[in-house]
């Protein structure tokens, strides 16, 4: 990409800035992986069981979006390791501190849970295969390029698909990569 810029006469590409001729990062994108408890809840009747494993991108704020505090968009991509629900997001996510932070961000999913299911009688599914992600993460950047986070996420869709809307959260620790 720094080709891109060698010549000096493009300004600005994809969150890059000019400096003396040479392209350096704005702020920096994220990449990251992470290990979860799959339907972490202290409810009666476990939707499913197991543990994810969770992938995603985290992009620079958006200038555009200042009124709202600049966020991040991010992309995260789950998978069951028990033959559960896997779902992908995309979202927006703030994020607030330093060295220690956190994270609160939004999104919209697609699962492909089962439509219908059942558990001692009760109806356990999501209700939808659209659902929103709400989730949180506190987070200790050990270095200029290596952050930890304990995070929490959440796949629910409050009742406007359809009445049954059992949700499904996750917890577990991520460990972030910034990109050069």
């Amino acid at each position: 990409m720094r080709a891109l810029f060698q010549w000096g006469w493009v300004p600005a590409f994809a969150g890059m800035t000019m400096v003396a001729g040479a392209a350096t990062p704005a702020h920096a994108d994220q990449l990251w992986l992470g290990f979860y408890d799959h339907d972490a809840t202290f409810a009666d009747e476990k939707f499913e069981s197991g543990q994810d494993i969770k992938a995603g991108w985290i992009g620079e704020p958006i200038e555009a979006l200042s009124a709202i505090g600049r966020p991040a968009p991010h992309v995260l991509l789950s998978a069951a390791l028990d033959g559960g629900t896997d779902y992908a997001a995309v979202g927006l996510n703030w994020k607030f501190g330093g060295t220690l932070y956190f994270r609160p961000g939004i999104g919209l999913s697609v699962n492909n849970g089962p439509d219908r299911a059942f558990s001692n009688g009760n109806r356990v599914d999501l209700g939808s295969k659209v659902t929103f992600e709400p989730e949180a993460a506190v987070g200790w950047r050990v270095s200029d390029r290596v952050a930890v986070e304990a995070s929490w996420v959440h796949l629910s869709h409050a009742t406007l698909f359809s009445k049954q809307n059992r949700g499904i959260d996750s917890l577990g620790v991520r460990l972030l990569f910034t990109l050069p």
